[in-house]
């Protein structure tokens, strides 16, 4: 099938390099968010996906905004027009970051189908992936779909499940619901090639919703129960980063993991306890191990060192995290 690849971060190259090796594809064209300003020099530099269509040769199209309003609007629709009556049928969609207007929606004969990273219904919206760590969700998975107006709720083209394991954090499930999804989508562009495969409405029965994650998000309750904390932190790491702050300075965390048995100290929420070679946090109803901290205008570091480095921690449990709210 001939197909247009609309798509920008990392995850959407990852999926893109796959379809470019596909033979049962042939990616005409690439549609990518612009050229943005990154580094200490603020210079500007191509999306992932950007890098890997030109690499392969592939004309990339970096449209601003493909609303109707758009100063090019018009120019940007006769060039879609002209990708469709070349026989593209379809353009495959991974974290475009663009909101597509109505009226493009209908121009190819498959629509625009687009690889979203939960089990729709459930998880519609900007961070699938955190919101289920976040929820306690023990199973999760990829969905393709054809693009609707609404968000996230046009019929279905595929599905497959992933577990969501009790130390995974949101890049280690994002990494491998990638490589499924990948798989997923260009079954899914072959199955309606081939007529196989025939889009499924969506129920609105079990849906869910996952906002835009923002810094606020991830701060740390430390009066929440110790599960929940800890689904937290998985759920935000390596963005934005789980924080707290203590004597009024933010603090950055690793992952932290539970802690039980017979001789886990008894702390209360937020206090710290530094032992030989773990550093402990109170949580609302248990205790949780600091594995990694990043103090103010410092690097990441082992947890043990930083609080080797202050001494104050080994008195126990008299340092403590502000409580926070989230």
């Amino acid at each position: 099938m001939k197909i247009l690849f609309a798509g920008t971060p990392e995850p959407a190259a990852v999926t893109l390099q796959y379809l470019l090796d596909d033979p049962a594809h042939e990616v005409v064209a690439v549609l990518t968010q612009p050229d943005a300003k990154r580094g200490r020099g603020r210079s500007l530099h191509p999306s992932k996906v950007a890098q890997v269509a030109e690499a392969a040769g592939v004309p990339v199209h970096k449209w601003a905004s493909l609303k109707a309003s758009a100063e090019d609007a018009g120019e940007i629709r006769e060039v879609l027009r002209g990708y469709a009556a070349d026989g593209v049928d379809a353009v495959a969609v991974v974290a475009y970051g663009q909101i597509l207007p109505a009226d493009v929606l209908d121009i190819f004969r498959h629509g625009w189908i687009n690889l979203h990273f939960s089990l729709l219904p459930r998880w519609r919206g900007a961070a699938p992936v955190q919101a289920a760590i976040a929820a306690g969700d023990r199973v999760t998975g990829a969905t393709t779909f054809r693009i609707v107006p609404a968000l996230d709720a046009g019929p279905v083209t595929g599905t497959v499940e992933e577990p969501v394991g009790l130390e995974d954090t949101a890049d280690d499930l994002l990494t491998r619901l990638t490589y499924a999804g990948r798989v997923l989508l260009a079954e899914s562009l072959t199955g309606l090639d081939s007529g196989d495969v025939t889009p499924v409405e969506q129920p609105e029965e079990g849906m869910t919703y996952a906002a835009k994650i923002t810094t606020a998000d991830a701060r740390v309750d430390w009066a929440r129960p110790a599960v929940e904390i800890q689904r937290v932190t998985r759920a935000h790491l390596p963005a934005p980063g789980p924080w707290t702050t203590l004597d009024g300075e933010r603090y950055k965390l690793g992952l932290l993991l539970p802690v039980d048995g017979e001789e886990t100290p008894v702390l209360t929420a937020g206090k710290i306890l530094a032992e030989k070679s773990r550093v402990l946090v109170g949580a609302g109803d248990g205790v949780l191990e600091i594995t990694r901290i990043q103090p103010p205008g410092k690097k990441m570091m082992a947890a043990a060192d930083w609080a080797r480095g202050r001494g104050d921690l080994f008195d126990d449990g008299h340092a403590a995290f502000d409580e926070g709210e989230n």
